[in-house]
């Protein structure tokens, strides 16, 4: 039973052993099929637009983690026997099954060899190898910009030349590019009737023989001969066509014209007027206001004040009092001869004049007044001592006598002075 068990053990040992270097073959025979099999990328492909240039290919592998690498090298190093040529790395170890070239300025006339690898876990594939001329393989592409504008019955197409990758125009490239135009009728449907083609080298075309009030559209191409290059066309552009503008539309726009600016000018005018007045009104008014005199004080104090004292403002009104002229007494004196004898009681004075000690007594007194009924005189006035002459009494002359010196008796013959009594501010 022992010897049993102890074959039984090393028949184990046996089994292991087989079985680890089994495994090692196996390892070693797929990593071996792995090398023999990695292929190098398939169909190698431009996609090109003027010079814009990018390599694309094709991997097939079932490996995920796969890295490929691009160069390029002028073809003319490839044909020197003394020199190595050098290749320029495009693309280093990306994933990507792509390559853009655009960034580094390739020579539009020169012939370039592309080549790309396959990299899985340390194993290389061999170079897949392309020729790249981009004046022959390179695609043109439509005008960057078309643009139509009116003039009158026709349409002008304006073209704007394909553009590099700098932004500069193919022309320098292709000095024979031309443009092939094509243009239609757009019926209500939007389809196209009569469609016309039209070829020109110049940016600015106009299309002749069009319809007045029609719409057209419009659709570029560009093209070179050298190598039988042609672009796609451009997305079509529409417009309307104008017509002859008849005599009463234009006389209309002249009317409506002359009759805006006349409104202009017209509010215009008013618009001045009316803040002129406005202006004058303000600063320079008809009517001048009770307060303006006291604005500023000007032998006072030396700042402005509004409102002055109550001591001046009773200063600038004063009561006036205006009286009727005191009526002046004129005495008619006759001559001595004249004159009767004089009653008792009566003495002559120092002048030859006789004056009567009784007041009151009966007789006339000789006294008249000329004072007027509406005519008044201001006491003590030239006018007052102006005496009139009575006619036939010689030598004497009349008197003019104060109504205070008069007696008692003659003050029934005084007007009223108080009616003429007002008040006045000055």
């Amino acid at each position: 039973m022992w010897k049993n068990c102890q074959d039984l053990e090393e028949y184990n040992q046996a089994a292991m052993s087989a079985a680890f270097y089994l495994c090692l073959l196996f390892w070693y025979l797929q990593t071996n099929a792995v090398g023999a099999e990695l292929k190098p990328p398939e169909n190698l492909t431009m996609i090109t637009l003027n010079t814009n240039y990018q390599l694309s290919w094709d991997w097939d592998q079932s490996s995920s983690a796969v890295n490929f690498t691009t160069q390029y090298v002028s073809k003319y190093q490839l044909r020197s026997k003394k020199k190595s040529p050098i290749w320029s790395t495009a693309c280093q170890n990306t994933s990507s099954r792509s390559c853009d070239l655009t960034q580094f300025n390739l020579y539009y006339l020169g012939i370039y060899v592309l080549r790309v690898e396959a990299n899985v876990n340390g194993h290389v594939s061999g170079w897949v190898k392309k020729e790249f001329c981009p004046d022959k393989d390179a695609a043109l592409g439509p005008p960057s910009k078309v643009a139509l504008l009116p003039a009158g019955s026709d349409l002008e197409v304006v073209i704007s030349d394909p553009l590099t990758s700098t932004n500069n125009s193919m022309r320098e490239n292709y000095p024979d590019l031309y443009y092939h135009i094509l243009y239609w009728e757009r019926s209500i449907d939007t389809q196209a009737i009569g469609t016309q083609t039209l070829r020109s080298r110049a940016n600015i075309v106009t299309l002749p023989k069009l319809k007045a009030w029609t719409w057209y559209c419009v659709s570029v191409q560009s093209h070179d001969d050298f190598y039988n290059k042609k672009s796609s066309f451009t997305s079509p552009h529409c417009m309307q066509t104008e017509g002859a503008t008849p005599w009463w539309q234009i006389f209309g726009y002249f009317v409506l014209s002359l009759v805006i600016c006349f409104l202009v000018m017209l509010v215009s005018i008013y618009s001045f007027f009316w803040c002129y007045k406005t202006i004058k009104a303000t600063l320079f008014p008809a009517v001048q206001l009770p307060f303006q005199q006291y604005l500023c004080d000007l032998t006072g104090s030396d700042f402005p004040r509004l409102l002055t004292p109550d001591s001046d403002s009773e200063l600038s009104c004063d009561k006036v009092t205006v009286c009727p002229e005191s009526p002046v007494l004129k005495i008619h004196i006759p001559p001595p001869e004249a004159l009767p004898a004089p009653p008792s009681g009566l003495e002559p004075d120092s002048s030859g004049r006789h004056s009567r000690q009784d007041s009151s007594g009966s007789g006339d007194s000789g006294v008249y007044s000329t004072g007027g009924s509406s005519s008044l005189r201001q006491p003590n006035s030239s006018h007052s001592s102006t005496g009139a002459k009575v006619s036939g009494q010689g030598p004497f002359d009349l008197e003019q006598v104060k109504m205070q010196d008069m007696a008692p008796g003659l003050e029934t013959q005084l007007v009223n002075a108080d009616e003429g009594i007002v008040d006045m501010c000055v």
